[in-house]
Order: C-alpha cells, then structure tokens, then sequence
C-alpha cells in the first residue's frame, strides 16, 4: 500500500471523529492527528465545519496547531513558540519530517549546511540518520545521501497541503505550461511540415537529375551505336581499304624518259 492510500484512510479517520467534536473536545483530535506517524495531510481536517467554528474562539489554539502542521516549518514553529503549544516528541518529530517535504518543493539537492540549521540538527551523522530513519524508511521522500558534496540529492518528495492562495498559483503555472506547451506544439508541427516540404523537393530534385542522368546516357549509347554502323560500313564497301591495300601490293610501272 503506497503512502496516498495511507493518507486517505488515517484522514477519513480524524475527518469522521472531528465532525463529531466541539470546541476544546478537538484538542485530543488535533494532537492525535499531529503526532501520527505516518499522516502528513491536514487539509481535509482544516476544512471541516466545527474545526473552522474555533477561528476567533478561545480555542483558536488548535486551529493554529493544524495550520502549523499543514503549511509551516520547524522554523516557523520557533519563531511562534510564544503562543503555540509545547509540542511533543512525536509532534516536533513530525514538523521536522514536513519541513524537508517544504525544502524538497523548490530544490531537488538540499545542502547539509541548510538542512542542520532547518532542523536544530548538530552533526552530520545525526541529519543522515535523520533523513534515513525518519524520512526515506517512511516513504515520504527518496534519494540520494552524498556525503562528498555534502548533500542530499532528492528523487521523491512527498507533495504537502496547498497553503491559502497557492492553488490560483498552481492554476497560473499549469495555464502558462499549457499555453508554452501548446506553442511549441505548433512550432514542431510548423517544422515537421517544414520537413516534409524538403523532402517533397528533395524527391523531386533527385528524380529530375536521375531522369537527366538517363537522358544523357540513352543520347551517348544512341551516338556510339551510330559511330559503330559508320565505322562497320566504311570496312565493308567494295574498293574500300581492302582495296587500297591490293593496289598497294602491285608493283609501279616505271616511266621511260622520252628521247
């Protein structure tokens, strides 16, 4: 079972006991669902109506703990530590584990030096073990540990919730790849017909120099039959080299002087 089919079934799960809940009772919900290890997708929970129901209420709290945990970083918890809850281990576990997925959204080789201050990680064994153990063993994320480079080369990152106004930047992207994708469409399609065109001449330039060719050939065979004939016919006539040849061999009548 892949990590999506995983996902559906823990969410449907927090979805159906938080659409039962009010008020403080989602708190133990909210914690639940935060330190689960293998949930990292928080939307669907967000979205429902009695979570939506704390904004502005004295339990707001929980709603910022789900907006954490959907959108933020290990980073952005430090910096809000003041009027967010202490997270448990098995929560801050999980933070850490969504700020790589964060990392790996615009940047495929991620930098030791930057995943050790993104973490609170103090050496490099520990941020390896960390990426391991805690990341590639769960199946959100897979890769390559370069130890030379001092990096981690990421194949496969798992995809996190889409955080308020980021989707109408999706469907920008998406609509500008369609539109770049559909140019060049056109411009292959200009370039094949192009192509094709070329050939056309091509094939018909051959064709006219091969029928040239032929031409040429057919008027030098007809010129090299006809100098045969002539030549056979010059050997052939009476009185002609044969001839020539027998008046060669008769002995010249002398001329006497006249006296």
């Amino acid at each position: 079972m892949d990590i999506e089919q995983k996902q559906t079934e823990f969410i449907d799960h927090f979805v159906k006991q938080a659409s039962s809940l009010k008020g403080s009772a989602l708190g133990s919900v909210v914690t639940d669902a935060t330190s689960h290890p293998s949930l990292f997708a928080f939307s669907e929970i967000l979205a429902v109506p009695s979570v939506v129901e704390l904004e502005g209420t004295e339990h707001s709290i929980y709603l910022d703990v789900l907006r954490l945990f959907a959108y933020g970083t290990w980073s952005d918890y430090k910096s809000n530590s003041s009027r967010l809850p202490e997270l448990s281990s098995d929560q801050a576990l999980k933070l850490k584990q969504l700020t790589v997925l964060t990392l790996a959204e615009t940047n495929k080789v991620l930098a030791y030096d930057q995943l050790m201050q993104e973490l609170d990680v103090t050496n490099v064994r520990e941020l390896e073990d960390f990426l391991i153990n805690e990341c590639m063993y769960a199946g959100i994320v897979r890769g390559k540990l370069d130890q030379l480079r001092r990096c981690f080369e990421v194949q496969f990152a798992a995809g996190r919730d889409l955080r308020p106004g980021q989707l109408g930047n999706m469907i920008r992207t998406l609509s500008n790849w369609l539109t770049t994708s559909d140019n060049l469409l056109v411009s292959i399609q200009e370039k094949i017909k192009w192509a094709d065109n070329m050939s056309e001449l091509d094939k018909k330039h051959r064709k006219d120099v091969d029928d040239r060719v032929e031409e040429v050939k057919k008027s030098l065979s007809l010129k090299a039959n006809i100098d045969i004939r002539e030549h056979e016919e010059i050997y052939s006539e009476p009185g002609g080299v044969m001839d020539y040849e027998e008046d060669r061999s008769r002995p010249k009548r002398r001329r006497h002087p006249i006296s």
